[in-house]
């Protein structure tokens, strides 16, 4: 895999204490900050992201195409990445171009990132390959990571979040979204369920 560890410090994602009002002193609860990895590829979108770039670049491919909306945290990590690592993206964006672009866009094209607009119709084919054979037509042997940056290898990603918990606990609780992080943590909390059922 390639090295990314100049760029991006997960040693940093501390868990630091969590003091709530009202709740009895045996009970512990802490946070785990994988914002903290990166300023702007933070979070989930790290560990979502890691590996897949890992794989195009075993592909032999430079560059990497994703979906969103306007305000896409996942197209404003992505196209960051793409600048700091070197490699090429495209976003396919869900509905019409409006000006002034907001800031997530204006960042993501100062980034470097090709936006292509869709209408919402034609944006939910995305996972068709009819219509993804025609985003390689126009856009060539793309890397293609679906929207919100979930699929396997993003899962395996993840799962690390947990690997990373050095305490014991009882419960986890996150957010969710896609749903790509939360299976990720269930993954890295039972990795014989996932194997069984991957």
């Amino acid at each position: 895999m390639f090295d990314f560890s100049k760029q991006i410090n997960e040693d940093s994602a501390v868990l630091i204490p969590i003091k709530l009002p009202n709740i009895s002193t045996d009970v512990k609860v802490f946070m785990k900050r994988i914002d903290l990895v990166h300023s702007i590829i933070s979070g989930n979108k790290w560990f979502k992201m890691k590996y897949n770039i890992s794989e195009m670049m075993a592909q032999g491919k430079n560059t990497l195409l994703t979906f969103g909306g306007a305000y896409s945290n996942h197209i404003h990590a992505t196209a960051f990445a793409g600048k700091m690592f070197g490699f090429k993206t495209v976003g396919i964006l869900r509905g019409e171009e409006h000006f002034p672009l907001n800031e997530t866009l204006k960042s993501a094209i100062n980034n470097g990132m090709v936006i292509h607009y869709l209408d919402r119709t034609t944006f939910r084919e995305q996972e068709s390959e009819h219509f993804l054979k025609k985003l390689r037509d126009k856009f060539g042997d793309v890397y293609i990571l679906p929207l919100g940056g979930t699929n396997k290898i993003a899962v395996k990603g993840c799962a690390e979040i947990v690997e990373q918990i050095n305490i014991d606990f009882d419960y986890v609780c996150a957010a969710s979204g896609s749903g790509g992080t939360f299976a990720g943590i269930v993954t890295g909390l039972n990795p014989k369920y996932a194997l069984e059922k991957h």
